[in-house]
């Protein structure tokens, strides 16, 4: 019973109603199982790295998974189908009515998703705190080359051709800004070197 994950099983969490038992693995897979029967309804796959992460919202329809690579995805938990990635880290938390999101963040931060729709067309609304560092996943004093890197995997993340959400474009918008900024302080440093 409960034992068809392939690898450590990191976090578990059980729904609102006691019906369901929720586990995520460094298998990448996330389990929904029957808690009474030990049956597994789904596996949701798109993680490409250790799930970490798990948390559900209080009416039991949402899910939110959080992988060791610093992605978030949003899961319908009847159909197993996947709503939403967002860049985020560990841990996850929906607030008790279940329209805001947070997840952990580097450098002593955290990010706040914001429910922009019916759950029909659920996307998560980021408020970003305008620091590109933090935008970017960073931390302040990061390498050009780890600067480049995140906002590489950022800016495949977000998309329009690879992510269809509504909030896509305001993402990507937000993350070609604080690449921006960072680019505009690396020049501003290097200018100031030879001064």
């Amino acid at each position: 019973m409960l034992s068809e994950h392939l690898g450590a099983v990191n976090t578990v969490i059980i729904s609102p109603d006691s019906q369901n038992l929720i586990s995520g693995s460094t298998d990448t897979t996330i389990k929904l199982w029957n808690l009474n029967t030990g049956e597994l309804l789904h596996t949701l796959t798109g993680h490409l790295t250790a799930v970490l992460s798990v948390s559900i919202t209080t009416d039991g329809n949402t899910l939110a998974s959080s992988s060791s690579d610093g992605i978030i995805k949003i899961w319908h938990v009847k159909t197993g189908r996947l709503i939403q990635t967002l860049n985020g880290l560990i841990p996850v938390a929906f607030s008790p009515d279940g329209k805001t999101l947070l997840s952990g963040g580097n450098g002593g931060t955290f990010k706040i998703w914001h429910q922009a729709q019916s759950f029909d067309n659920l996307t998560f609304d980021t408020i970003q705190s305008g620091e590109w560092w933090e935008v970017l996943g960073v931390a302040q004093d990061a390498h050009p080359k780890d600067v480049k890197f995140a906002y590489r995997r950022l800016a495949r993340l977000y998309h329009p051709d690879i992510n269809p959400s509504g909030s896509a474009k305001a993402s990507i918008q937000a993350v070609n800004r604080a690449y921006q900024k960072f680019q505009e302080q690396l020049t501003t440093e290097k200018s100031s070197k030879f001064q």
